[in-house]
Order: C-alpha cells, then sequence, then structure tokens
C-alpha cells in the first residue's frame, strides 16, 4: 500500500469537507420534484440500455413501467425477457416492423409508428406507470413518420408526475428544447470497424 503521510491526509479531510459542504448546500437548493422528459441521443451505443438501467431503477422503487419500441421488432432484445419476471410490473410493446431500410415501405411504416404513438399514449395516461420509455422514437420522428409539433406537446402535456424516456439517433431540436435532460452517447470506438458482428448480450 502507497504510504501516505499525516500532512497529506490532512489536506485530503479539509478538502472533501469542502467539497461536502458544497455539495450539501446545493443539493439542498433542489425542492422541486416532477416527472421528467429525458432524451438518449447521439451516435454512440447505449441509449436504450441507458433507458433500461432507468426501468430496473424505477422497479426498485416500487414503480410500474411502460415501454413501446418504435422500429426494432425484426429482432428479439435481452431486455424483454429479462424484465418479463417482473410479470405486469412491466408492459411491453414491440410496434416497430424492423429498421427502415429493412421494410423499404414508407407507407407501412408510418402506420406501424401510430399505431406505436397511440399505445404510448394509452400507457401515459395509466397513472399505475411511473416510467415510460418510448425506444427509438427519435428514429420515427427523423424520418417524418409522425408529426413532431403533436408529439411534443402531448409530451409536455403528460400527468406531472410521469417520467419518459425518448431513445434514438437525432432527435429533433424542437424535442431537446422541450426535454429535461438530454444525454449525447459520443461514439468514440466501436467494434463494428473492426468487423465483429452484433453478439447476443451485447447488441440484443
Amino acid at each position: 500500500m502507497k504510504e501516505i503521510d499525516e500532512a497529506s491526509v490532512e489536506r485530503h479531510r479539509a478538502k472533501m469537507a469542502n467539497r461536502k459542504a458544497v455539495q450539501d448546500a446545493e443539493v439542498a437548493e433542489k425542492t422541486q420534484e416532477k416527472g421528467l422528459l429525458i432524451v438518449h441521443t447521439g451516435s454512440g451505443k447505449g441509449k436504450s440500455t441507458a433507458a433500461f438501467g432507468l426501468a430496473l431503477r424505477m422497479l426498485g422503487n416500487n414503480r410500474r413501467v411502460g415501454v413501446v419500441q418504435f422500429i426494432k421488432g425484426a429482432w428479439s432484445t435481452g431486455e424483454q425477457p429479462a424484465l418479463a419476471v417482473f410479470g405486469d410490473r412491466v408492459v411491453w410493446h414491440t410496434m416497430g416492423e424492423g429498421f427502415t431500410w429493412e421494410t423499404q415501405d414508407l407507407k407501412r411504416d408510418v402506420a406501424a409508428a401510430e399505431k406505436a404513438w397511440e399505445k404510448a399514449l394509452e400507457l401515459m395516461a395509466d397513472e399505475t406507470i411511473g416510467l415510460v420509455i418510448l425506444d427509438e422514437l427519435n428514429i420515427a420522428l427523423r424520418y417524418d413518420y409522425l408529426d413532431l409539433d403533436k408529439i411534443v406537446a402531448a409530451l409536455q402535456a403528460r400527468r406531472p408526475d410521469l417520467h419518459v424516456v425518448v431513445t434514438g439517433r437525432n432527435a429533433k431540436p424542437a424535442l431537446i428544447e422541450a426535454a429535461d435532460m438530454v444525454t449525447e452517447m459520443t461514439l468514440v470506438k466501436h467494434h463494428f470497424k473492426a468487423g465483429v458482428k452484433a453478439q447476443a448480450g451485447i447488441e440484443f
């Protein structure tokens, strides 16, 4: 173990005490509690993964979770069977028909997106649900499958205690502006570039 002299110990203690005082004061100032609109976007991996991490946190606090997947559908993702162990505490709807380059059918994609949004509204109206994940909604909005203004207005008009997470690349500026929290996943390095295929437990 690295030897640490007493002077270093005291300097560290004083520094951490000052930091704690600042942190405690900042936390004490935050008194508002509300449902959040959270957006996970960006070119990096982890947007949906982070949303499902919030689902686990919500379940751990005895709140129900609703999930609507707007695009994914062709692949079965590992999160669904994992969260299924929570029974009716998780309501899951996979409404997409796969990635847009797979379907190649604009009318079909728009119809699927509209149906998914109707389900999203239904879950958002369910007062027993504390968190709704709208997985890949950003993709549907990017391709104009849904009316952006209508979606943003409905998200802003949600009940005060409901948390909503929207995932997907290329989040629209209007959605970012309406959100309470926006996290952009930045791509630094990806194994696809080295010829590694999508793998169970990592990509799906």
